[in-house]
């Protein structure tokens, strides 16, 4: 992922519109795209800080975390429950959540669910 542009050039380049430079030429000038000189004059107009957001990170988390409650009931409820079987009551409640969202939210709780074995070892592997 690219790195934002530092609040310094930011600031020379909105600097430079301000002193009666196009935003297209303060591009050039300081060798960034013209739609970035546009929009960061646009911010300063229209009085919002000029700073890079943040980049990345989980932006949508809090829609399964609003049903955590029912998640780890369902899951105190019928421990041995599947990720499928999971899925699968929150799409009865009106709301869809994929299976790797769902593992994604036991990792954050920092529960893991193990299966217990079907069929008991073999003589040969207890020695």
């Amino acid at each position: 992922m690219a790195r934002s542009l530092s609040l310094d050039l930011r600031e020379r380049v909105v600097d430079a519109v301000a002193r009666g430079m196009s935003c297209r030429q303060a591009a050039a000038r300081f060798g960034v795209s013209a739609s970035s000189a546009i929009r960061w004059a646009a911010q300063v107009r229209a009085g919002l800080a000029l700073a890079p957001k943040n980049q990345g990170g989980d932006r949508r988390s809090q829609r399964i975390e609003a049903e955590g409650a029912f998640i780890l009931a369902a899951v105190a409820e019928q421990p041995d429950i599947t990720l499928a079987e999971l899925q699968g009551k929150l799409k009865e409640r009106g709301k869809s959540a994929g299976i790797a969202t769902l593992w994604r939210f036991f990792q954050r709780h920092q529960i893991t669910l193990k299966k217990r074995l079907r069929t008991p070892l073999s003589n040969s592997a207890r020695t």
